[in-house]
């Protein structure tokens, strides 16, 4: 008997995100009504917003027809239509959880939430019983899926109606006990430009698992038309956008301004399509220079973009595209110095070959180790972090390029008075080729990204770190 005038709830389970929910079911003499999946209410109440593609419905005439167990790479919302069920999952994801067991009862008053990797399996109490289903990927015959014995006596599910005298397909008796079920992987994580400083980075923080994954511009073509089939994208959970055009001064060139826009406007809306085509967190890394840099206290998320040059131009246009996308992270950085090439490690350099440089000291920031937006990147994908914007820089006082190659001189026993600070202009002063304009303030407020959990290091003390290190890692 379905139970009326129950309040909307739900309960969470012994497996990791799996929620069981009470459902309002109203009726009279006619019958009943209820609203089956109502986004809105239950996202409120805890449910992932898992955007359903496919609703399927399973008519069983009989009680004791038992399907299962199976763990498909998709979630489900699982609910009765009519009639009753005695519902099994068995967590087969990778991970400590791998083997927990839950079991409840639905009728048209409960549902269930089914994550991904959760193998899935149920027996009809009565007869003329519609078990209903949506999923978040359509069918595929290319899907990877795990599956467990119904009747193994590890995971010991206690079903209402014997298994000897139950319906059960001979493919579902076949099925491997839990010692020998394949455990589901986690979502794959997809790292492009990951021959970059940030991408090298991002491989020494998220490691080298079968369910990471980098590519470079050789491996995966974003103005390729055919990108939306180059992969089973739905097996993905994110993809982190390494990936730009950062020569900043030969952006304003007539090729370098073609180049600019393709890698960081028309490239960047490749991903966002894939992204929202298939309910994807695209992870976007941006930069100070959609700032002018006039603003006289740190730059906030919501401040309107203002960019001077063709590179901050095109960055704020990928700025505005991923923000399109439902599950995003722009990722606003600045003065990032990683392995290779980079200021530091150029005025080490100086400093120990005895050149005495002038440095501009009319350019304020932080410097932003890559290591530690590596580090960040991983964290708002870890914690599930709100989406959105974050700014994310080294912390701490900030200084000029000048003070900072002063402090890399004294930091490698070289005086630092052998710095002279110079103005851009004086800097700039005949030179040969087209130089972009900069911002004059290129600090970032960390107040969000500290909300979330994350504190960037202080930039000095990450500096010194650099320096000891002497292998581009700042620990």
């Amino acid at each position: 008997m379905t139970e009326l005038g129950k309040q909307l709830a739900a309960t969470t389970t012994p497996i990791e995100g799996m929620l069981l929910f009470d459902l309002p079911v109203h009726g009279d003499a006619r019958g009943w009504f209820k609203e089956n999946w109502q986004r809105e209410k239950m996202v409120a109440l805890g449910l992932p917003d898992f955007g359903p593609v496919q609703n399927n419905v399973s008519f069983n005439a009989e009680a004791g027809v038992t399907r299962g167990l199976h763990a498909e790479p998709w979630d489900k919302w699982v609910s009765v239509a009519t009639g009753r069920v005695f519902g099994a999952w068995v967590d087969l994801r990778e991970g400590p959880g791998f083997g927990t067991v839950f079991t409840a009862e639905l009728d048209p008053s409960r549902a269930i939430f089914v994550p991904r990797g959760v193998a899935n399996g149920f027996q009809t109490l009565e007869p003329a019983t519609a078990y209903t289903y949506l999923v978040n990927d359509h069918w595929s015959p290319d899907a990877t899926y795990s599956f467990v014995n119904l009747a193994d006596e590890t995971v010991a599910i206690p079903w209402p109606i014997a298994l000897d005298a139950a319906e059960i397909s001979d493919k579902d008796r076949a099925h491997p006990p839990l010692a020998d079920a394949a455990s589901v992987p986690p979502k794959r994580i997809l790292v492009v430009g990951a021959g970059g400083q940030l991408g090298r980075a991002l491989r020494a923080e998220l490691g080298d698992a079968p369910h990471i994954e980098y590519a470079t511009r050789a491996d995966l073509d974003l103005a390729d038309p055919a990108l939306g089939t180059a992969r089973r994208w739905r097996d993905y959970g994110a993809i982190v956008n390494a990936a730009a055009h950062t020569a900043v001064d030969a952006a304003e060139t007539a090729e370098g301004r073609v180049e600019a826009w393709a890698a960081n406007a028309a490239g960047v809306a490749a991903l966002a399509r894939l992204a929202t085509a298939n309910d994807l967190t695209l992870v976007h890394v941006s930069t100070d220079y959609v700032f002018d840099g006039t603003s006289a206290r740190p730059y906030r998320e919501d401040d309107p973009l203002s960019p001077l040059g063709v590179y901050g131009q095109t960055k704020a246009a990928g700025d505005a595209i991923v923000g399109t996308v439902p599950r995003h992270y722009i990722v606003r950085t600045s003065w990032v110095i990683g392995d290779g090439g980079n200021f530091v490690r150029t005025m080490a350099s100086l400093a120990e070959r005895g050149v005495d440089p002038s440095v501009v000291d009319d350019q304020v920031g932080r410097l932003t180790f890559a290591a530690d937006l590596a580090r960040g990147i991983r964290h708002l994908l870890d914690t599930r972090a709100a989406y959105g914007v974050y700014n994310l820089t080294g912390a701490g006082e900030p200084r000029s390029w000048a003070q900072i190659a002063a402090r890399v001189f004294e930091l490698t026993g070289h005086d630092p008075a052998r710095v002279t600070p110079v103005s851009t202009e004086e800097y700039f002063a005949g030179a040969d080729r087209a130089i972009a304009p900069r911002p004059r303030s290129s600090v970032l407020d960390l107040a969000r990204i500290e909300a979330a959990g994350f504190t960037p290091p202080d930039a000095d003390e990450s500096l010194v770190r650099y320096l000891a290190a002497g292998d581009g890692a700042a620990r």
